[in-house]
């Protein structure tokens, strides 16, 4: 089948290899300029945003939406793959990048693939982690090496807690957590009187997230889904709030914080009822 052949082809199966061929006759000459000048550093953005909206659909269950955004995450890895194969010091492709996948998996999984035995999911994990060190030779180096690397701070920090907690370095019980935190509340309301760009506001800040990070990991709360319900939860009382303000002839700008407070408990008191 020649490239032209491929780019229109409509089998089923080989979907993926067309998609490839897309991207390799994009980068040509006489392909797409923007997409020719594009580096694996210009289009960092396009992963992470990319990667964002695939989780909102998620979030959302729009299944039509993830479909979407699934191949938009797929052409990112397509992207950056036909560039490490345009360049002589990578020298890989897409084919390289499913291979090394494959492999790990069976590596990883020798519960499945070999003679290793696990009781549970959490002896898997276990068996996933012990493999992963070995692998990358970081036996003797410090038990949080890369841990969490690349990741936002949020979950960078959800993941260290749950990691240093498997070798026993945690509170004996929920409300060991919970006295830190007020502990960490104490120290933040200490700098209430310094200025803002003075180092120990945002110290205390951070330690008192931290903290509440360890709770989320405690009580099997994915901190970053916590923090997107709550975010999504203030959106629409406060939509609410507007909606209320409005129906008085209040524009929101011009409300009283008195005027929104009352809005706001309005209704929050409908929402429970």
């Amino acid at each position: 089948m020649t490239e032209q052949e491929m780019i229109h082809c409509q089998d089923p199966a080989r979907q993926m290899e067309r998609a490839v061929a897309i991207m390799h006759r994009l980068r040509q000459p006489g392909g797409c300029p923007w997409d020719a000048e594009q580096t694996h550093d210009s289009i960092i953005s396009s992963l992470i945003e990319e990667c964002y909206e695939c989780i909102d659909a998620i979030r959302e269950r729009d299944w039509a939406h993830l479909r979407e955004e699934l191949g938009d995450v797929l052409l990112q890895v397509i992207f950056h793959a036909e560039m490490a194969q345009e360049n002589p010091e990578a020298a890989f492709g897409i084919n390289e990048v499913a291979r090394e996948l494959a492999d790990k998996l069976v590596r990883r999984h020798p519960h499945v693939f070999g003679t290793a035995e696990v009781e549970n999911a959490e002896g898997v994990v276990s068996q996933w982690d012990a493999i992963k060190r070995k692998e990358h030779a970081i036996e003797d180096k410090p038990y949080l090496e890369r841990c969490g690397k690349g990741l936002p701070a949020l979950l960078q920090a959800y993941k260290i807690t749950k990691k240093v907690a498997k070798v026993g370095f945690d509170w004996p019980d929920h409300a060991g957590v919970v006295d830190k935190s007020r502990e960490e509340t104490d120290e933040v309301a200490e700098t209430l009187d310094l200025p803002d760009d003075d180092p120990h506001v945002a110290e205390e800040l951070g330690d008192l997230l931290f903290v509440v990070v360890n709770l989320c990991r405690r009580r099997k709360v994915d901190p970053e889904l916590a923090l997107f319900n709550a975010n999504r939860k203030f959106e629409r009382r406060f939509n609410a709030v507007e909606a209320a303000l409005k129906e008085q002839g209040i524009p929101l700008a011009s409300a009283t914080v008195e005027q929104m407070e009352a809005a706001w408990q309005a209704v929050k008191k409908a929402e429970r009822a």
